[in-house]
């Protein structure tokens, strides 16, 4: 199998990276494309087997699939002004934000198009990508694309391609909210006077076993929540405040303003 990523950026190369990690692909089957010019060494040096190019150069595509890993704000752009032809049996895949199949089939002029939407995490191999099919794929042909998806985490195939928006917002900009939450705490820690690095390890570490928890019980969120928060204590004092100031939902009011802007993405 060939494959080109056409726009070499963070999750372009994190892609790149994870395929060739399960050997699901050559290093010389693999073409990237980048529109920085001066990340062109760098990306030599990383993938020095592969074939490197860039925007203004005419290129054949011999590559089975294309990945289209640019941001969506240019993919019209790079449809229009991008020298290529897209053979009939050749797969397209689309890792962009909001931009629906129907446009993506119009502007390359070419039906067979997999849209999906990973997140930052897949950069360690746990990710989370939802996805979702033009009609006339075959049920081979998207077999080969999960195998491909899930070396960089887990995927779920979705029918209905209007969830993937939801999906964006929850999951493909989720790590940024438990960062920004992270963040709120670390700063909350130094203000008692504990060390920042200190804080972070503190957070970090309660974060992890969180997560573990959350995997390992029975119990549902609330549950979890009563086990931690005992009546007249101190947990109990931090929820208060959370909930005089609506947290959670502003915390869905954002969420919900993440897929309006995927939605607006489209046009």
């Amino acid at each position: 199998m060939k494959i080109a990523i056409l726009g070499a950026g963070n999750m372009g190369l994190s892609f790149s990276k994870s395929f060739l990690k399960y050997e699901l692909i050559k290093p010389e089957n693999l073409h990237l494309i980048t529109r920085n010019q001066s990340k062109f060494s760098k990306i030599s040096e990383e993938f020095p087997k592969s074939e490197i190019s860039t925007f203004d150069e005419t290129i054949e595509f011999n590559a089975d699939l294309i990945v289209i890993a640019v941001k969506p704000q240019d993919f019209q752009h790079v449809a229009e002004n991008f020298q290529f032809q897209l053979k009939e049996n050749q797969m397209v895949l689309s890792i962009m934000a909001g931009i629906k199949i129907e446009k993506i089939q119009k502007l390359l002029n070419h039906p067979l198009v997999v849209r999906a939407m990973p997140n930052s995490p897949t950069l360690l191999g746990m990710g989370i990508t939802g996805y979702t099919a033009a009609q006339g794929i075959s049920f081979s042909q998207l077999i080969n694309i999960e195998r491909l998806l899930n070396s960089t985490g887990r995927s779920v195939y979705l029918e209905n391609e209007e969830l993937l928006d939801g999906v964006t917002a929850l999951s493909g900009s989720g790590p940024a909210y438990f960062y920004y939450i992270l963040d709120a705490m670390i700063k909350a820690g130094v203000e008692m006077g504990i060390d920042e690095n200190l804080s972070r390890l503190f957070v970090q570490q309660t974060m992890l076993g969180a997560y573990h928890l959350i995997n390992n019980s029975d119990k549902n969120l609330e549950e979890l929540i009563q086990d931690v928060a005992s009546k007249g204590g101190t947990t109990e004092a931090a929820l208060k405040t959370f909930n005089e100031n609506n947290l959670k939902e502003i915390i869905k009011h954002g969420i919900l303003n993440a897929e309006k802007r995927a939605k607006e993405l489209n046009n």
